[in-house]
C-alpha cells in the first residue's frame, strides 16, 4: 500500500479492493465508464464588520459521488455516509439511472504520477485561529486609517483543506491535497452627503498563511479597496455610445473569462450551443490574441494537480494568434467527440456532476508598451476594474459593469467615471483588438466561477488591451 493509499484508508476507511468492488457495482447494469470521487473538506471563515468580529465558523464535510456514463446518458448518485452498504447503494442507483446498453470491463487500478503545484506544508486551516483573526483586524484598521471619508469596512478571511480520491473504470487512481486561503476587504466611502461609493480588493491562493504576512498583507488589500472607494467619490457619469475601450491588466481578464472562456467549454460546443461551435481552425479573434487556460501554475487559486476526474491538469492553448485551436474537455465530452481530456473536468463537491470548466484563463502578453496604448487613444474609456457581468453563451453577447474606469482624453487618463457598462459580443470584441500590452498580470486570487449552479475557484488575467469598437452604456 502506498503512502497516499494509507492516508485515504485512514481518512475514508477504504482500500483498493473496496474501490474495485464499488466500480463493479457501478457497471452492473452496463455502461461505457464509471468513476468514484471521494472528498474530505475542512473549512473555516472569519468576518469583521463595524470593528467587531461578527462571525467565525468551522466545518467538515465528507462524502462520495458515483458516476456512470452510457453514451450521452449520465447516472449519478452520492452519499455522505461512507459505510460500504451506502456506497454500494449509491453505485447501484447510478448504474440503474445510466442503464447502459453496452458493457465494459473495468481496468485494474494503477496510481497515477504525482506532482505538487502547491507545496503547502502547513495548511492555513491548521494554524492558530488567533493568527487568522488578526488578519481581518489588521485589514479593518488599515482601511479606516486610509481616509477620513471611509465609514464602513468589511473584512473576510476564509480557508479550506480538501482531500480528494478519484478512481475510474479506466484504471486511473489519483489523489490530491488541496489547500486554499483568501482574504477580502470591502470598503465604503462618502462625502458631502453624496451617494456612498464602494471599493473591493482581496487575494490569496493555494498558499500558507505566511503569504498574508510577507507577500500580500492585509494592509495591501485594505488600502487598495479604500483607494477604489475614494476615487469613485469624484467620478463623473459615464458617457454612452460606441467608444475605444482599453482594458487594464489583471482582474479585467474576467471579461475574457466570461465573454470568451465559457464559450470554449466543450459541453456547449458538442451541443452546438456556443458561438464558437464548429469553428476550430477558424480566425475568431485579432491575430494579436492568444488565449490560454493553464491549470499548472504554482500556488494559483485556479490550479490543480489533478482535475476532479483524476486527470492531470495542463496548459491548453485555446486561441493562437486569433485562430481557434480547441476546447476545454472533460471526460464525457472528450469521449463523445473523440478528443483527449484536457484536465478541465471540475465539480463543486462530491454532490455534483463534473463538467468542463476553466482553471486559470488569460491572454498572453503582446509587444506594446502600456503607456503607448493609452497615448494612442484620442478619446475613449480605460477600465481598471470590473464588478459583475453576464454572457449569453449561444450568441456570445455580454454585459459587464466597470467598477473603476477613467476617461481617456488626448492620450491621457483624466476623470474617473462611474456607472459604466460594457456591452458587446465576445468573438466580435476580440476581432477589434488592435494593441496588446507587454504587461500580462494575473488576478490577485479572488475568482469564483459559477456554471449550472456550481461554483469553483478560478484565475483570470490579461495585459493592457486596446479594443477599437465597443458599446459603452452610461447616463451622460
Amino acid at each position: 500500500m502506498t503512502f497516499s493509499e494509507s492516508f485515504f484508508a485512514a481518512r475514508f476507511g477504504i482500500e483498493r479492493r473496496d474501490l474495485e468492488r464499488y466500480l463493479s457495482a457501478a457497471l452492473s447494469h452496463g455502461g461505457d465508464y464509471a468513476d468514484l470521487y471521494f472528498e474530505y473538506l475542512a473549512t473555516s471563515s472569519i468576518g469583521i464588520d463595524e470593528s467587531i468580529v461578527k462571525s467565525a465558523t468551522q466545518g467538515v464535510s465528507l462524502g462520495v459521488g458515483v458516476r456512470v456514463l452510457a453514451n450521452e446518458r449520465t447516472g449519478y448518485a452520492y452519499s455522505d455516509d461512507l459505510s460500504p452498504e451506502k456506497i454500494l447503494s449509491a453505485a447501484k442507483i447510478a448504474a440503474c439511472i445510466a442503464n447502459g446498453p453496452s458493457k465494459v470491463e473495468k481496468t485494474p487500478l494503477e496510481e497515477g504520477s504525482r506532482r505538487n503545484l502547491y507545496p503547502v506544508f502547513t495548511a492555513p486551516s491548521d494554524t492558530a485561529l488567533a493568527d487568522r483573526v488578526d488578519l481581518v483586524k489588521r485589514a479593518e484598521k488599515a482601511a479606516r486609517a486610509y481616509d477620513s471619508r471611509v465609514f464602513q469596512v468589511q473584512a473576510t478571511y476564509a480557508d479550506s483543506l480538501r482531500h480528494v480520491l478519484v478512481a475510474t473504470s479506466d484504471g486511473l487512481l489519483n489523489f490530491d491535497r488541496q489547500p486554499m486561503a483568501r482574504l477580502s476587504v470591502q470598503v465604503m466611502a462618502r462625502q458631502h452627503g453624496a451617494a456612498a461609493q464602494t471599493g473591493y480588493s482581496g487575494g490569496g491562493g493555494r498558499v500558507e498563511l505566511d503569504f498574508f504576512l510577507n507577500r500580500r498583507t492585509p494592509e495591501d488589500f485594505a488600502k487598495e479597496a479604500a483607494r477604489q472607494a475614494v476615487v469613485q467619490l469624484d467620478a463623473v457619469e459615464a458617457p454612452a455610445g460606441e467608444s475605444v475601450v482599453v482594458l487594464g491588466p489583471g482582474w479585467p481578464g474576467v471579461l475574457l473569462h466570461e465573454a470568451v472562456g465559457h464559450g470554449l467549454e466543450a459541453d456547449f460546443n458538442r451541443k452546438g450551443t456556443s458561438a464558437f461551435a464548429g469553428r476550430v481552425g477558424e480566425q475568431v479573434a485579432s491575430p494579436l490574441c492568444t488565449v490560454v487556460d493553464d491549470g499548472t501554475i504554482g500556488n494559483r487559486r485556479g490550479s490543480l494537480n489533478v482535475d476532479d476526474e483524476g486527470h492531470v491538469t495542463q496548459r491548453n492553448v485555446l486561441i493562437e494568434n486569433g485562430i481557434l485551436r480547441g476546447y476545454l474537455q472533460d471526460q464525457l465530452s472528450s469521449r463523445l467527440t473523440n478528443n483527449a481530456p484536457t484536465g478541465n473536468g471540475r465539480r463543486e463537491s462530491y454532490e455534483h456532476i463534473p463538467m468542463p470548466r476553466m482553471t486559470n484563463t488569460f491572454m498572453l502578453a503582446g509587444e506594446s508598451d502600456p503607456d503607448e496604448i493609452i497615448r494612442s487613444v484620442p478619446k475613449g474609456l480605460y477600465c481598471a476594474n470590473f464588478g459583475g457581468g453576464q454572457v449569453d453563451i449561444t450568441s456570445g453577447n455580454f454585459v459587464f459593469s466597470a467598477s473603476e474606469s477613467y476617461l481617456i482624453e488626448g492620450g491621457k487618463l483624466t476623470r474617473p467615471v462611474k456607472n459604466a457598462t460594457l456591452i458587446g459580443n465576445g468573438p466580435e470584441a476580440l476581432k477589434y483588438v488592435s494593441m496588446v500590452g507587454n504587461d500580462l498580470k494575473l488576478d490577485e486570487g479572488i475568482g469564483t466561477c459559477g456554471k449550472d449552479g456550481q461554483s469553483v475557484p478560478v484565475g483570470v488575467g490579461i495585459p493592457t488591451v486596446r479594443i477599437d469598437r465597443m458599446t459603452v452604456g452610461g447616463t451622460a
